[in-house]
């Protein structure tokens, strides 16, 4: 049984007349989401001072709106296209999660099970009316909206989750390492036959945040705070770069196409 099987046990009806709109999952595809949360974390945090944070999350929103409008135009997955689209949800998920902690106060002990709550309805929702949660399926507009609305919530709780570790004592790198091996976990149960293909994947896709975001701050933060000191601006750039040149790849090669049926 494929994934695009898995928790889909509704009559199969014809779909709407679009390709599916997100990559296959290579190690590609991995990296290049690890990335997006750490250049979406320090991106966030970079805007925030050079610009103010209200200015920063009126233009965080923005670039968010506008690169979600470009992917729902579309009407097959194109590589710089989707994946603009994750990093503006990066940047705009970072400065959601921090809005409730700087601007209003909320700790990350609230704030992380109030995203998580979030993300448990998206996904309640979605299968109610979809029946299925398989990244494989999204090939209708509602199943789109659900996709991005899981995919915001999951920035959000992960920013809200890695920051949360990090100013409970572990740090940033110290949270690097917790998640680098708590990443492991859905991938091992899955092998081990503990934990189906969509819940291995949306479980795993939740801890890339506080890893990716983790790594990130850590490179970015004075060595006075335990980090390398590389600065904001630094480390936002090289991830750019990196994503760039991953993604240009894809484009190119499409390794993360699935091969047309017939």
């Amino acid at each position: 049984m494929t994934t695009e099987h898995l928790l889909d046990d509704r009559p199969r009806v014809p779909l709407r007349a679009m390709a599916n709109k997100v990559p296959e999952v290579t190690v590609y595809f991995w990296i290049i989401k690890v990335l997006t949360t750490g250049m979406g974390e320090t991106a966030s945090d970079l805007l925030a001072h050079v610009l103010g944070p209200v200015p920063a999350v009126a233009l965080g929103g923005v670039a968010f709106a506008a690169s979600l409008a470009v992917q729902f135009a579309v009407r097959r997955y194109i590589a710089w296209v989707y994946w603009t689209a994750v990093v503006m949800v990066s940047v705009f998920g970072t400065m959601a999660a921090d809005i409730l902690h700087v601007g209003l106060g909320v700790p990350y002990t609230l704030s992380t099970p109030f995203f998580l709550l979030a993300l448990t309805g998206v996904f309640a929702l979605w299968y109610a009316v979809e029946r299925t949660l398989s990244i494989h399926s999204i090939r209708t507009r509602r199943r789109e909206v659900f996709y991005w609305s899981a995919v915001l919530a999951t920035f959000a709780l992960g920013t809200a989750a890695g920051d949360l570790t990090a100013t409970a004592g572990l740090g940033y790198l110290g949270s690097a390492v917790l998640f680098a091996a708590a990443i492991c976990v859905p991938a091992i149960a899955h092998r081990a036959g503990a934990l189906n293909a969509v819940a291995a994947f949306w479980t795993a896709y939740v801890i890339t945040r506080p890893l990716g975001a983790s790594l990130a701050d850590w490179m970015a933060i004075t060595p006075a705070r335990s980090g390398l000191g590389l600065g904001l601006g630094p480390v936002t750039l090289a991830w750019t770069v990196a994503i760039v040149c991953f993604v240009g790849y894809l484009a190119v090669s499409r390794r993360d196409t699935a091969p047309a049926a017939g």
